[in-house]
């Protein structure tokens, strides 16, 4: 592929998060082309169609349509989670190239499948994080990885959205979604301490409570978790479905200490705070479309040809803690994370 040329996506699902930030991104996009739309409904996918200035729209039984759409470079996947998998690799055996929303899928084994399918047809893999690009993200990851912090120690990361039960249904069904608020926003906490380690946890110890056991039935409502990194670093993190939204990761190391919040909600401006060697610093960050940031870092993998920093890998390797996060919760004991190899 020409390096000049825009890349050409097809959006699958017509969700909340397609309509109100991924369709919208591709207006400010330098490097990424809003090509065709997927959605289960035709009419949804036509709307959304009108809505975003494109003519080539497909209902998910003509998606094999959609992936043989020649100006179709990469599919950018915001379906619900339990239908990740398959549209994955349906479009990687197309030739087609993967960006897909968090989490990458409900369980470790469907994630490895997906990885190993996009090898296979040497298409590339992205998990949709953008912590990877955010500003202020990055400038807490750099604190860590120049060693101002010093040797880190311990972490702490929470994310909780009050959710309206109107408004959420599919994320309450455990075939779905995968899991309740871990899968949905906790899975940010997991990633964004495992990607500022550097490391894999090796274990994990959780607890999870609500005080609503009918409405959640299926899928935990509130989790906290302890995980265990090499060298004795340890991150603690807690989601919930039951309290107003926050977001905040905070990093301790034997030099100083630092903290992002909020850490996650993209609407909020950012504060990146903390104390280095007796010395106090603060640093605001505007708030920017971070769905741009993702999607112009996908098509210029695409051209160039190289592996995303977010690659399949990575989701791959959240997946494993989040099983054995759950594990400890219903079993009751500390769990060994699997390993996984890159």
């Amino acid at each position: 592929m020409a390096r000049s040329k825009r890349v050409g996506y097809a959006v699958v699902g017509m969700g909340f998060i397609a309509e109100t930030s991924v369709l919208p991104a591709f207006r400010e996009s330098a490097k990424g082309k809003l090509v065709a739309l997927v959605s289960h409904d035709l009419k949804r996918a036509r709307q959304m169609g009108a809505k975003f200035g494109v003519k080539d729209c497909y209902s998910y039984e003509d998606y094999d349509q959609c992936l043989n759409h020649p100006e179709v470079d990469a599919v950018f996947i915001a379906s619900i989670n339990g239908e990740h998998a398959e549209q994955t690799m349906r479009a990687a055996a197309a030739g087609k190239h993967v960006l897909c929303e968090k989490p990458l899928a409900n369980t470790v084994e469907e994630c490895r499948r997906m990885v190993e399918a996009c090898r296979e047809n040497r298409v590339l893999l992205m998990t949709a994080y953008r912590k990877y690009f955010e500003p202020g993200s990055v400038a807490l990851k750099k604190l860590v990885i120049t060693g101002k912090l010093g040797r880190l120690r311990h972490m702490f990361s929470t994310y909780t959205e009050a959710v309206d039960p109107a408004k959420v249904k599919w994320q309450l069904k455990r075939r779905r979604a995968g899991g309740g608020s871990l899968m949905d926003i906790g899975i940010y906490c997991v990633n964004t301490m495992r990607w500022l380690a550097g490391t894999a946890p090796i274990a994990a110890t959780a607890h999870a409570w609500t005080d609503d056991a009918k409405r959640f039935a299926e899928v935990e409502d509130s989790i906290a978790f302890r995980l265990t990194h090499p060298e004795g670093l340890v991150c603690q993190g807690t989601s919930s479905y039951s309290a107003k939204a926050a977001s905040f990761v905070q990093v301790h190391g034997d030099e100083g200490w630092a903290a992002l919040n909020p850490a996650f909600a993209f609407e909020e401006e950012r504060r990146l705070f903390g104390k280095i060697q007796g010395r106090w610093f603060e640093e605001k960050f505007k708030v920017i479309d971070e769905f741009v940031l993702e999607i112009d870092h996908f098509a210029d993998c695409i051209r160039r040809g190289r592996g995303p920093k977010a690659d399949g890998v990575e989701g791959l390797l959240d997946l494993a803690t989040i099983e054995a996060i759950y594990r400890s919760a219903s079993e009751n004991r500390t769990v060994a994370v699997e390993k996984i190899a890159g």
